[in-house]
């Protein structure tokens, strides 16, 4: 899909899914149609990108909130078998910005589906559990209505995140007529 300047263009990759957030409560997409949307996927037991990518996210969710933006983060695992509701709540308190939303493997997979997002457990003997989970490292914003307006690859910087998002925070706005 083509780039318009000074217009939001959506683009596919978000669906439906039915999940269970860190607070133990069942939340499908339409839960969070209510504002903006940054939506991660990622895994407790991972040791560098994850935490990194929470951290920066985070931080850039903060400066938009601060500036009157409000977006909340979403954070899906793609490890359902030890990524608990318990767990994923333990594992995003330093990052309040971040719920965390799990689910049997069958849901996991139709999330991942919804936003085309490949994850595949690998065995990796170095691990405390003999795996680890590779994972698509992409950040996708999504509107109110559940349209996603752009991604985020990992290797963005926060501030190249945050000048992306206040452009289209603010396009989308303006477009609205508010």
């Amino acid at each position: 899909m083509p780039f318009e300047s000074g217009k939001v263009n959506t683009m596919p990759g978000c669906g439906e899914f039915s999940l269970i957030d860190h607070f133990n409560r069942a939340v499908t997409e339409q839960v969070f149609r209510d504002g903006h949307t940054l939506v991660l996927f990622g895994f407790t037991h991972c040791r560098v990108v994850c935490p990194r990518a929470l951290a920066r996210y985070a931080s850039v969710l903060g400066q938009l909130a601060g500036e009157g933006w409000p977006a909340r983060g979403l954070y899906i695992s793609v490890d359902p078998a030890r990524d608990t509701p318990e767990v994923m709540r333990d594992y995003l308190q330093p990052y309040s910005a971040f719920l965390g939303l799990t689910g049997t493997t069958a849901q996991i997979d139709q999330a991942k589906a919804a936003f085309r997002v490949f994850a595949r457990r690998a065995s990796d003997p170095d691990e405390p559990d003999g795996y680890r989970v590779p994972h698509t490292a992409i950040a996708y914003l999504l509107d109110a209505e559940g349209r996603c307006l752009s991604h985020f690859a990992d290797a963005l910087a926060a501030e190249e995140v945050l000048d992306r998002m206040r452009a289209l925070l603010a396009t989308q706005l303006r477009q609205s007529g508010a």
